[in-house]
């Protein structure tokens, strides 16, 4: 699901190829075939489980679909964002982020499907334990370990998606999602994505009134989010920020990538 904090892109044409520091936004110029300078203005911390990289491709690859009057289709961008993501994660990528961060919304993959659901209002703290974390390292993990133990790590990959499933039959109760979101972050601890720093964060949103908690992104480090009720939000940051992290409350961001007015 895409949530409030945006990143800024912006793109001017030029003469000369501007590098960034950044292999995803040097491939959105690649792929688009044009030069240009371009200026990022984040709200989102890197390397945090919350899915900047693929929130900074699709607004770059939008800015110079504007700059350049490319008129590309909005899934043409998600298809391209995709690509360079996977293309600088050697592979390890998947197509979630780069779509909601296109659409907005809530969106389910599953294979090459791509379904939005119905749009929920979720009280939502999301805690960032600051501890920096590889994503392609992280799933390299879990997928060597699925490799070596496949009769145990199979049934907890189902027993995920069953979880989602059964989560998206239930959007209307946050006591049954806050569970469901219990479930699933023990289940990804069981296959080597958590990280001592984010199960302090989820026991302490938990015993501030949380409804559930889990780890958000590749694990390892970064994020955590957890769903509550209205009244107890800004119990539930002070207790995450108490273990040494930073937090802060959202929500739902139905719209996707967009033109800004100038600013």
């Amino acid at each position: 699901m895409a949530i409030r904090p945006r990143v800024f892109v912006t793109v001017r044409r030029s003469k000369s190829a501007h590098h960034a520091r950044s292999p995803y936004i040097d491939s959105c110029f690649d792929e688009m075939g044009v030069k240009g300078s371009v200026y990022v203005n984040s709200q989102l911390p890197s390397s945090s489980g919350l899915g900047s990289s693929a929130a900074v491709t699709v607004a770059t690859l939008s800015a110079i679909n504007d700059e350049f009057e490319k008129k590309m289709s909005m899934d043409e961008i998600a298809t391209m964002a995709y690509g360079i993501e996977k293309k600088v994660q050697k592979g390890k990528a998947s197509p979630t982020d780069t779509s909601v961060s296109t659409f907005g919304g809530i969106v389910l993959i599953t294979g090459t499907q791509r379904r939005r659901l119905p749009p929920q209002n979720f009280p939502l703290v999301i805690g960032n334990s600051l501890v920096s974390h590889s994503t392609s390292k992280m799933v390299e993990k879990v997928a060597e370990l699925k490799k070596t133990n496949p009769e145990i790590c199979d049934p907890i990959m189902d027993s995920i998606g069953g979880i989602t499933m059964c989560a998206i039959r239930n959007f209307s109760d946050p006591h049954k999602l806050g569970t469901l979101m219990n479930m699933n972050h023990a289940l990804l601890d069981a296959l080597g994505a958590g990280h001592p720093a984010l199960s302090r964060l989820v026991i302490a949103a938990r015993a501030a009134g949380a409804y559930g908690a889990k780890m958000t992104g590749a694990g390892g480090g970064g994020c955590m989010i957890a769903i509550c009720p209205k009244h107890l939000k800004s119990r539930v940051v002070g207790a995450v920020e108490s273990c040494d992290a930073k937090a802060f409350v959202t929500n739902l961001d139905t719209e996707g990538a967009r033109k800004e007015k100038d600013v």
